[in-house]
């Protein structure tokens, strides 16, 4: 390898070097760099560093080259005055080296933190094995129709599951029980199953009268043994609707009316006691169904619509459904072991739990969850269901607060073989059992309503750790909070509750997960058309956002035209962007607190409003990459939400959620080509002043299009908006445009109206000579002059000064008027 040739040669360094004073020789050398590449390789020679020695300190700037020059020898030069030859020296010399390096400190990271009702106070999330999460959530009891009760429950979970799935990037493992054995299943399935009989045997319009009457007699007992006031009210309104049925069924036999106005009167007095007919039926002939299906078919159905429910709510499915009744084994051999352990007594063919011997233990706590609730009878009671709260069922138990593992099956209720006898899984065991042959001995989440916390949560951890014999079956209990319909309480049992299926012929699925969206999941929800009309407006802002934003990106521009130019607005668009992206990673650290972020989102979203604004009237192109880049974001995050359920890039879908057409990209480049088309035609129209083709314009764009769902937006001195918008949202715009125009128009009709009254209301005063005006006024006067001045009141007293002052003025103005009228007499202007 050839050496790197030498800064100085002989010539030079004698030359350099014989000039005394050091300003000349800066100078020279300076002049002499100037000629030379003074950073040839990585080395010096001795002339550089006698040079280099003859400087008392760094050169002044203006000598750029040595300046240079000076700061490469210093950088390598490490004061040696060894003689060594050029090339052994350079190789010998260490290399420039790199300085060293340090870590930024950076920030501190925010974790993941959730409400958990075991400590009542938000703790750090952290899952027993890595980045896995066992996941049970209480599923519905299937015997009636699913209710927003269920949604505000299912949806929420749907909204947390995949946010830390998606966003937090937990693999999650989700498990889901359904209840079909249930003292509410089997009293419906019976109830239903005798009441469908009745009707079949038709019976007469007189028995029918004699059934209700002794039906009612029970139900009486039942409503005066009621001591809850909205139980009482919900079966106060039941009794009022089968009086207002049954009086004109009465009546209508009584007066022997025709058979067809008696069997309409039959029909509906059988409908409006379905429930108390029902009650009486069970009440006689329950203990006599026996046949299995009969309670087996019932919550097979309403599994189904459930499962129809949840995926129109575009709630995500379980990874595990259980079923109680495909589970009895395992449910068996969880109370056997219970009871092995110490923890659970056989009486009279059940089993039941020990809860003082439980808690009674050093390592158990019963009622980890509501322990201020341990001897709440009427909850333990409703725990234990309708069908096992019984005298001689009560008396079963060793104290009041212990709970059924294993009934005993009654005559009428459906049974499977135990070591105890014929019987059936109690309430609380079912999840028990399942959740722990899934997910086995300790899971990371579980969770369920927030009426569920005691005694059903309570009960679950108590039977299950007495089970696996630990003290942490559930590290984090997530309860979500009551919904309330319009401020009051909703509840199945009561009949107070909107099923799912009405709900979404009021709403779409979207509005109902941003309204939840909109609400902490853990707090109380009002379902109310004022929460509804939020979820709707915030819909409706974001999707205008969008469409905004998408036909900016429709704009034409070359490859490179996408990149444009950042000024002051956009980066501080972008810093806002970025802050926003912050604020809404840390809300979702706290608890996942979803209200604070659609908030986020909003003022980001008005933030890049005003930017697009701020451009378009300053007739500049907003920057295209950078309102993409934010409305990407906030797609993906509506996504994660599962607000948005298709593949789109940008924004809510289109013409539905269809996965195999893209409407948009579609059909927007022909709706494109249109509006070009239509705004040169308008101008044509404007140049020539033809008035009709402006107005098909309009009507195209008013009309026409918004029936396809395509908004055009005019805008002057600039190119027509195109939106592809949902159908039903531009039709009902057209018609609130509609009638804001026609309250326009009304008020305008209004005003000349009242402006004709007053000018006729004017003219017929003008019309009265002065000394006429005031002897129409009998009721205040009773003397005039010959004027027709008034001189005195109705009770014959001389007015006063102050009175005749002001009545000559009117008399003056009246002068002033009247002289008026006559000159438009005059002048044929009266009319």
């Amino acid at each position: 390898t050839k050496c790197p040739v030498p800064l100085f040669t002989a010539s030079s360094y004698s030359f350099i070097l014989s000039i005394s004073e050091e300003e000349a020789r800066v100078k020279a050398l300076n002049e002499y760099l100037s000629t030379r590449s003074y950073i040839q390789g990585f080395t010096f020679s001795h002339a550089d560093v006698e040079v280099f020695r003859k400087f008392s300190g760094p050169p002044v700037d203006q000598y750029i080259h040595v300046v240079r020059w000076y700061r490469h020898i210093e950088a390598i030069y490490d004061g040696s005055s060894e003689k060594n030859e050029p090339c052994k020296l350079q190789t010998s010399k260490g290399k420039r080296v790199q300085p060293p390096w340090s870590c930024p400190e950076g920030t501190k990271h925010s974790r993941l933190c959730l409400y958990n009702s075991l400590t009542r106070s938000k703790e750090i999330f952290q899952p027993q094995n890595g980045k896995k999460v066992l996941w049970y959530c209480c599923g519905p009891t299937v015997y009636d129709a699913s209710h927003m009760g269920h949604a505000r429950s299912y949806i929420s979970f749907d909204i947390l599951r995949r946010i830390l799935r998606d966003y937090f990037k937990y693999d999650i493992f989700y498990c889901m029980n359904i209840t079909d054995i249930d003292d509410k299943i089997i009293k419906r399935a019976r109830q239903n199953y005798l009441f469908e009989r009745y009707r079949e045997n038709k019976s007469t319009a007189d028995q029918l009268l004699e059934d209700v009457r002794t039906a009612s007699e029970l139900f009486s007992v039942k409503l005066r043994e009621t001591a809850d006031p909205d139980k009482k009210q919900m079966l106060e309104r039941i009794q009022n609707a089968v009086k207002a049925a049954f009086d004109p069924l009465q009546e209508a036999v009584q007066a022997k009316l025709p058979a067809e106005e008696i069997n309409r009167c039959h029909e509906k007095l059988l409908e409006e006691a379905k429930d108390l007919l029902s009650d009486w039926l069970d009440t006689k002939f329950g203990s006599q169904v026996t046949d299995n299906s009969i309670f087996s078919k019932l919550p097979k159905f309403w599994e189904g619509e459930f499962h129809k429910d949840m995926e129109a709510l575009n709630v995500l499915p379980p990874d595990v459904l259980t079923r109680v009744s495909e589970y009895v084994p395992e449910i068996v051999d969880f109370v056997k072991k219970i009871v092995d352990n110490g923890y659970g007594y056989v009486s009279n063919g059940s089993v039941y739990f020990d809860t003082m011997k439980f808690d009674a233990s050093e390592k158990h706590s019963y009622a980890k969850l509501v322990p201020e609730a341990v001897g709440d009878q009427k909850a333990l009671q409703e725990g234990e269901g309708d069908l096992s709260i019984s005298a001689d069922r009560l008396s079963e138990k060793r104290s009041p607060n212990d709970f059924a593992l294993w009934k005993s099956s009654k005559p009428g209720e459906p049974s499977w073989d135990s070591p105890w006898g014929k019987g059936r899984p109690g309430w609380h065991i079912e999840c028990s059992a399942m959740a722990g042959s899934i997910l086995g001995e300790s899971m990371d989440i579980h969770g369920g309503g927030f009426d569920l916390r005691f005694p059903h949560h309570d009960n679950e951890l108590a039977q299950s750790e007495a089970y696996f014999e630990n003290d942490h079956w559930v590290r984090y209990f997530l309860h979500t909070g009551h919904l309330t319909i319009a401020g009051c309480k909703m509840s199945k049992s009561l009949k107070n509750f909107i099923t799912i299926k009405d709900a979404l012929k009021k709403h779409t699925a979207r509005q109902l997960r941003l309204a939840f969206l909109m609400h902490s999941w853990k707090d109380t929800l009002d379902y109310s058309n004022n929460t509804m009309e939020s979820a709707i407006q915030y819909e409706k802002f974001m999707n205008e956002f969008f469409l905004n934003v998408k036909d900016i990106l429709r704009a034409p521009t070359d490859v490179t035209g996408q990149f444009q130019k950042w000024e002051s607005q956009e980066a501080e668009l972008n810093k806002n962007f970025y802050d926003k992206k912050a604020a809404i990673h840390e809300s979702l650290c706290d608890n996942v607190d979803t209200r604070s972020v659609l908030e986020e989102m909003r003022s980001l979203v008005s933030q890049s409003n005003s930017y697009i604004a701020a451009k378009k009237s300053s007739r500049q192109m907003p920057n295209r990459l950078l309102l993409e880049n934010i409305s990407s974001y906030l797609t993906q995050m509506l996504k994660i939400f599962g607000a948005i359920e298709s593949d789109d890039a940008l924004g809510f879908p289109v013409g539905g959620n269809s996965r195999n057409l893209n409407i948009e990209s579609t059909v927007m480049p022909y709706l494109q080509v249109l509006s070009e088309f239509r705004e040169g035609v308008r101008q044509i129209a404007r140049e020539k002043k033809v008035t009709e083709v402006l107005q098909l314009s309009d009507a195209l764009r008013d009309d026409i299009l918004p029936e396809l769902g395509v908004r055009f937006e005019d805008h002057e001195g600039l190119p027509t908006v195109v939106k592809l918008v949902d159908k039903d949202t531009l039709l009902k715009e057209r018609e609130e445009k509609k009638k804001m125009e026609e309250e326009k128009k009304r008020k305008k009709e209004e005003a000349a109206r009242k402006k004709q009254q007053q000018e006729a209301a004017k003219l017929e005063k003008m019309k009265i000579p002065p000394h006429e005006m005031f002897k129409l006024e009998l009721d205040k006067y009773s003397m005039f002059d010959e004027n027709g001045f008034p001189t005195h009141d109705t009770e014959g007293k001389e007015l006063s000064k102050g009175q005749i002052k002001k009545l000559k003025k009117l008399y003056e103005t009246q002068e002033k008027l009247h002289k008026e009228y006559l000159q438009m007499v005059q002048n044929g202007s009266a009319n």
